[in-house]
């Protein structure tokens, strides 16, 4: 169960950082900034405690195996980048090859959305992703492909606005080399930059 965020401290936190960067929180201009990055605060990390192998529960046995590859590309990625709590956007792809049972689609975003909302870093969200499925549905094989652009890289530091992070995490049959080339060549066809 996820706790409940804790929205007036959030703003008390906020409230104290304009003033320590020399603005004035209680000014006309500012005075409603604390409580609206609350409720975005709320929404950005509302995975934190939520168990994401919940959205797999519903899964349905097939008898024998399907023998086929389960691809979803373009799951509308957002996270916010732990190291300095700016977001990352992008997309996420993911693959599995089940084993004794497949789930609805649509629980496919629900696992990335849970775990994408809470502090994070793009390569162990991707492992998180795959161990989830792993978990939750015992399948033969998963693959998942994140390619995000970051804030923190964008709008500080380098500044290096058009980079993009791709990372991959595999597991069982597709992460041998020959079905990891296979998944990543159907999640590639008609790729446009995102």
């Amino acid at each position: 169960m996820t706790a409940p965020i804790d929205r007036a401290r959030i703003a008390a936190a906020v409230r104290e950082l304009l003033a320590a960067i020399g603005a004035d929180p209680e000014s006309q201009e500012l005075e409603a900034t604390p409580s609206r990055v609350a409720e975005s605060y709320a929404e950005f990390f509302s995975g934190v405690g939520e168990d994401p192998e919940l959205f797999l529960t519903d899964a349905i046995p097939v008898e024998g195996g399907i023998g086929e590859i389960v691809i979803m590309r373009d799951i509308e990625l957002r996270s916010m980048c732990e190291h300095h709590l700016l977001p990352f956007r992008g997309k996420a792809h993911v693959a599995y090859r089940p084993g004794a049972k497949i789930v609805g689609l649509s629980a496919l975003p629900k696992v990335v959305g849970s775990l994408a909302s809470r502090p994070q870093v793009q390569e162990r969200l991707g492992e998180q992703i795959a161990q989830t499925l792993e978990n939750g549905l015992d399948p033969e094989g998963v693959l998942v492909v994140l390619e995000a652009h970051h804030g923190c890289v964008a709008d500080r530091g380098v500044r290096e606005s058009n980079a993009v992070a791709i990372t991959v995490a595999a597991r069982g049959s597709l992460a041998e080399p020959a079905a990891r080339a296979e998944a990543i060549a159907l999640i590639a066809p008609g790729r446009k930059d995102s």
